[in-house]
């Protein structure tokens, strides 16, 4: 079996994503794989914006719509890696669900291993609406690392 050669890990900026965004970058380290860290996001319905403004006034919500959280996870998400030792690291901050956007990012960079931590795993709403790891597991064309971090 060769080493991987391309890992993509989903955060979503929580402490169980970023503990799995650590693992996969002592993978990458270890294997000298390029890591790819990915954070999917919904944009922001104009209707609640709209709504956060009235309630909150346009200074306070241009803060909460104007900033992009998602840019800040990969961020966190990248330092975390680098302190793992990962150096080869790219980030992508895509529109959408979380497990269409990994499954895209997997395919545009012809990754072989795909790393998502096990929150939601073993929930019940989990259970009865699915989560991201066992969705990510079941439609995955390449490997999938679930890292126990719950």
């Amino acid at each position: 079996m060769t080493a991987y050669r391309t890992i993509v890990v989903g955060t979503d900026g929580s402490d169980s994503s970023l503990l799995a965004v650590e693992r996969a970058a002592a993978v990458a380290a270890d294997t000298g794989a390029k890591l790819v860290i990915a954070c999917a996001y919904q944009a922001p319905d104009p209707h609640r914006v709209e709504r956060a403004q009235d309630t909150l006034g346009d200074d306070v919500a241009y803060q909460v719509v104007g900033h992009n959280p998602a840019e800040e996870t990969v961020r966190t998400a990248l330092e975390r890696a680098a302190k793992m030792g990962a150096t080869n690291v790219e980030t992508v901050v895509r529109d959408g669900p979380p497990v269409p956007v990994l499954a895209k990012v997997v395919r545009k960079f012809d990754a072989d291993l795909l790393v998502v931590g096990n929150r939601g795993l073993n929930t019940l709403a989990g259970r009865i609406l699915g989560s991201v790891p066992s969705e990510a597991a079941r439609k995955s064309r390449v490997d999938v690392l679930i890292v126990h971090t719950t």
